[in-house]
């Protein structure tokens, strides 16, 4: 196990180490800290030698010029300047908020970003305001559409962060796919076999090789496939794909760029966009009702579906109740990072002269 502020005080200096200022720095690693504490491994520090693997290649520029490119009270487009979607993501939420103060809700695209991080630390960004918090983005294809054996789409995660009184936030995190392909790493590193459902071979068959999409095959969307409802995971994964890239100006589809751990992939040299796109909003609940009123019932909510008669001794959780399980446990006990994790990072401290 590693201590998590360990942990994050390394990040914050790797960052560094690549130009990022330091608030830019301390934000990227709380990032990926909390994917960590969150027990979202795939998302944590496991991704830090890929950001670096960007930077190395010319993609990640550690000191953007973040700016609105286009807006009218309730909207803003902006461009990202090739930084981290890990700080990028962060400015677009805080301006969606400020609009969302004035008028009601506040919308905003993002183009020209990189890889942005678990979905969810974005959507909660708003609950502190007592707003309803959005947060979607698309990623490099991996995945085939319904009865495709081309890829396509990304995994495309959508969140949602829902205040409430006296109960912890409601926070639904997850990919429009079976599986996100962080799920996919983790498995090749363990020497594990994929459950089938998650992914298909070159020829369109179900597959249990946790190598498939590396060897020409596809990640599934959510369903698996046809008869288990993959059409509706396809449909989901095509809207964040659109409002994320044909809506703000980035890539799209097939051309959205890989992040530096898929880029085993073939990337088309064409272009149709500005790097990698996101989507976020903030709805202020008093924008319906009394925040005070919404609040309570949703207390109301969480009590009545974790009280729900369960299966066995699998007690009904709430969305975001299984990550504050893992943070509370993992602030105490530490990270259980990968020994191939660990190797990484050891490799980017010897590399950049921190201790790891």
């Amino acid at each position: 196990m590693f201590a998590s502020e360990k942990v994050r005080k390394f990040t914050e200096k790797i960052f560094k180490s690549l130009g990022c200022s330091t608030k830019d720095a301390k934000l990227a690693a709380d990032v990926l800290i909390n994917a960590d504490l969150n027990g979202v491994d795939s998302h944590g520090v496991a991704r830090l030698a890929g950001y670096v693997r960007l930077y190395d290649h010319g993609r990640l520029n550690p000191t953007p010029n973040i700016k609105i490119i286009h807006e009218t009270p309730s909207t803003a487009t902006i461009d990202g300047d090739r930084g981290l979607g890990l700080v990028v993501a962060p400015y677009a939420m805080q301006v969606a908020k400020k609009k969302a103060k004035k008028v009601g809700s506040g919308w905003v695209s993002v183009q020209n970003s990189n890889h942005f991080g678990i979905a969810g630390y974005h959507a909660a960004l708003a609950v502190s305001d007592d707003m309803i918090g959005w947060a979607m983005t698309h990623s490099a294809p991996l995945v085939v559409p319904t009865f495709s054996k081309e890829k396509l789409l990304g995994t495309n995660p959508i969140a949602v962060a829902i205040p409430a009184d006296k109960e912890p936030f409601f926070l639904a995190d997850f990919a429009t796919t079976a599986v996100a392909y962080g799920k996919m790493e983790i498995l090749q590193r363990q020497g594990k076999k994929a459950p089938i459902g998650w992914v298909q071979d070159e020829n369109g068959d179900p597959t249990d090789n946790a190598n498939a999409v590396k060897e020409g095959g596809g990640l599934l969307p959510l369903g698996g496939d046809r008869e288990h409802g993959s059409h509706k995971g396809y449909g989901l994964g095509a809207v964040v794909d659109i409002l994320s890239g044909v809506l703000s100006g980035a890539n799209f589809g097939p051309w959205v760029p890989p992040f530096a751990t898929a880029g085993f992939h073939d990337v088309t040299a064409q272009e149709v966009g500005k790097g990698t796109g996101h989507f976020l909003g903030a709805m202020r609940i008093d924008g319906f009702r009394p925040k005070e009123d919404f609040k309570q019932n949703m207390d109301i909510w969480i009590n009545r579906f974790r009280s729900a008669k369960h299966i066995d001794d699998n007690p009904v959780q709430i969305p975001g109740d299984q990550e504050r399980n893992f943070k509370a446990e993992r602030e105490i006990s530490g990270l259980p990072l990968n020994e191939k994790v660990v190797e990484s990072l050891l490799e980017l401290g010897e590399r950049f002269k921190v201790k790891f």
